[in-house]
């Protein structure tokens, strides 16, 4: 037998009788570890606030927001990276980002407009799921400095902090309505073309001036002195923060002159490169 036989021997082994690949035993065991951390937590949230305590449900979903942040660029740090992975961790994202402040934001405050709350909350997690498929598929073909929608853990962010800001719930139809803005606004925007902000081109094995650290230094110093609060100005700072581009851009481009017809905007269609 020689080499190219055999060769064509041990590919016949690992793609089996018929022909398809065999899946690979076992899983890479220190992302996954963060994966399932993430996927506790939102099992924590949903758990806690079917107790009606939302001053311990709401933070798990920020845990839940640090861990999914983790596992993926350790995987790819460490060379863990996998089809499983990426799977294992939407799954775990739909539970963290999907159900679990769905259901937080109905047992806190929609729970009052009765059938309207709880649409609202399958609402939310209907988008959830969609911005997650969507994620998966659309991956690799999309700018890596920007999310295409509103990513479901900034999504998630927002009624788990304004909850965590006002854990004393509402109890009055009057009070609850206007807590549908902090499911419906996220998940209109989940499933929008809007684009926003990705940290994942952030070099952190780049060598930077001393004065980061200061500054990081600085931001969790007043994140400790007073977290409800700006963890709110967070969240919502990163879902304004696509409209403060978007409107950014918009007066860039009449300063330098005004929109032309060569850029799609002269016969009211938009041009590409507003997103």
């Amino acid at each position: 037998m020689n080499e190219q036989e055999a060769q064509r021997g041990l590919r016949f082994l690992r793609r089996g009788p018929a022909g398809r690949r065999r899946f690979r035993r076992g899983v890479y065991l220190l992302p996954s570890l963060f994966t399932v951390g993430n996927m506790f937590c939102g099992y924590a949230c949903v758990v806690y606030a079917l107790h009606g305590d939302f001053d311990m449900a709401a933070p798990f979903i920020g845990f839940a927001i640090v861990l999914d942040m983790l596992d993926g660029r350790i995987a790819r740090m460490t060379g863990a990276a996998s089809e499983f992975g990426r799977e294992f961790d939407s799954l775990a994202d739909v539970i963290s980002f999907g159900i679990a402040p769905a259901v937080l934001v109905f047992s806190w405050g929609l729970a009052p407009l009765g059938r309207l709350g709880w649409a609202a909350g399958f609402i939310y997690l209907t988008a959830a799921a969609m911005r997650l498929a969507r994620f998966n598929i659309q991956s690799a073909s999309v700018d890596k400095r920007y999310f295409v929608g509103l990513p479901s853990p900034a999504a998630a962010a927002v009624p788990a902090a304004t909850v965590f800001a006002y854990p004393a719930g509402l109890y009055d139809y009057r009070a609850a309505l206007p807590a549908l803005a902090i499911v419906v606004l996220p998940a209109l925007l989940m499933v929008s073309t809007v684009r926003f902000r990705s940290f994942k081109q952030i070099d952190l094995q780049a060598r930077r001036p001393y004065t980061i650290l200061l500054l990081i230094a600085a931001g969790l110093v007043f994140i400790t002195m007073n977290p409800r609060y700006v963890l709110v100005l967070l969240a919502y700072a990163y879902l304004a923060s696509a409209f403060v581009g978007l409107a950014a851009t918009r007066l860039r481009r009449r300063s330098r002159g005004g929109p032309g017809p060569s850029d799609g905007q002269g016969d009211g269609r938009s041009s590409p490169a507003a997103g």
